[in-house]
């Protein structure tokens, strides 16, 4: 079999690899408490899977505009604006199926061979698998401990050079539950602006937010609507990671060419889903609410679990739904620590390093669990440190 070499340079998305190994370790009869998956274990609210329903039986089983319905871009502009303060137009709409191919073909239609990339590391890994993939460099930017897991935007400017065409942001932050600040964001911006960067800000997670901290978009600073791409969707704020439905919003003249770009992959977004997606985001909110207040009682158990453990010490997040503990006390290697406390512990957790090379001596642990569980979690992996 005769693999193209381009195959060589694309990444994968680790949690998908270890929750397979902890799906096979069940199989076998072992308990496992899963803190590996980024994935809400509340159910998709009952309206939205009625107004799926209700688009299969109204119909809505063809072929709709590669762009998204326009019932449905209507919706996400109106939405949006409301949430990000800024003003957007449904011309300025992509849906598509999940929010990972916005990532894929922003980057495509975008950037090209030999082109630098700046990405947070650690970050959600297929940042760099995509900008490695269309032959461009990616520029690794440290996301340090010290500074809650922010950008330091000095960092940032030494790393700009006349090659670099995008910067990617992503607040909150998979894999830390770090936040970019106001002030953190006007800076971006200028240093966008000043050296003419597209930025792709990756913002799914702007409704997880807890301590009274409230989201900013990059996209409302001057100079930067015309060179934001925002990257959202439905999978985290609505329990809705199996239907897989997302969005882009970036400048209309690059609406085209993402258009393009998904005909030639996917023809377009499902249609009855579609309709869904429009009761999410215009019907009750307060399964949303209800999901977030909870969250925040799991990630204060999880923190101080974990800050009481020896050779852990852990940042409490701002947003998101995951923590970034230090392991550098215990002496052990992130994704050998990982491997033992899966096997050994019965918990799945994913090693720093999936997220980048700036991830050794970190786990990350995803706290869309029960606090019963994260509870169990919490006591082996106490056990299995002692041992």
């Amino acid at each position: 079999m005769h693999v193209a070499d381009r195959m060589k340079t694309l990444g994968t998305e680790t949690a998908f690899l270890v929750l397979a190994k902890a799906k096979a370790l069940e199989a076998k009869g072992k308990k496992v408490v899963h803190l590996e998956i980024g994935e809400p274990d509340f159910d998709t609210p009952a309206n939205i899977k009625e107004a799926a329903k209700k688009g299969l039986d109204d119909g809505f089983t063809h072929y709709g505009p590669a762009p998204g319905l326009p019932q449905m871009r209507k919706t996400i502009a109106d939405y949006s604006s409301k949430l990000l303060g800024n003003q957007f137009t449904p011309e300025q709409i992509v849906v598509t199926p999940g929010a990972k191919p916005i990532m894929f073909f922003a980057i495509m239609a975008c950037v090209n061979p030999g082109d630098e990339v700046i990405y947070p590391n650690p970050g959600f890994p297929i940042y760099e698998s995509v900008i490695n993939f269309v032959g461009a460099k990616p520029v690794p930017l440290v996301l340090r401990e010290e500074k809650g897991f922010r950008f330091d935007v000095a960092d940032l400017a030494k790393l700009i050079t006349p090659k670099t065409k995008m910067l990617i942001i992503n607040t909150p932050q998979n894999p830390t539950g770090g936040i970019l600040t106001k002030d953190d964001l006007r800076q971006i911006a200028e240093l966008a602006v000043k050296h003419d960067l597209m930025v792709f800000s990756d913002e799914i997670y702007n409704r997880i937010l807890y301590d009274g901290f409230e989201h900013t978009s990059i996209s409302t600073f001057p100079g930067m609507a015309e060179r934001t791409i925002i990257l959202d969707g439905f999978s985290k704020t609505y329990a809705m990671t199996g239907w897989r439905l997302g969005w882009g919003i970036m400048p209309e003249p690059l609406v085209p060419f993402v258009s393009q770009l998904q005909i030639n992959c996917t023809s377009c977004t499902s249609s009855f889903t579609q309709m869904a997606g429009i009761e999410a985001l215009t019907g009750p909110q307060d399964e949303v609410d209800a999901m977030v207040a909870e969250f925040k009682k799991r990630r204060d158990v999880i923190v101080d679990g974990l800050n009481s453990i020896p050779g852990f010490r852990c940042h409490k997040p701002l947003g998101a739904f995951y923590v970034f503990p230090n392991i550098s006390g215990t002496g052990k290697k992130s994704q050998a620590f990982a491997d033992y406390l899966l096997n050994e512990a019965g918990v799945a957790c994913l090693s720093g390093t999936a997220f980048g090379a700036s991830g050794e001596g970190y786990l990350r642990f995803s706290y869309a669990n029960s606090v019963e569980n994260i509870n169990i979690a919490l006591d082996s992996i106490r056990k299995a440190v002692s041992r």
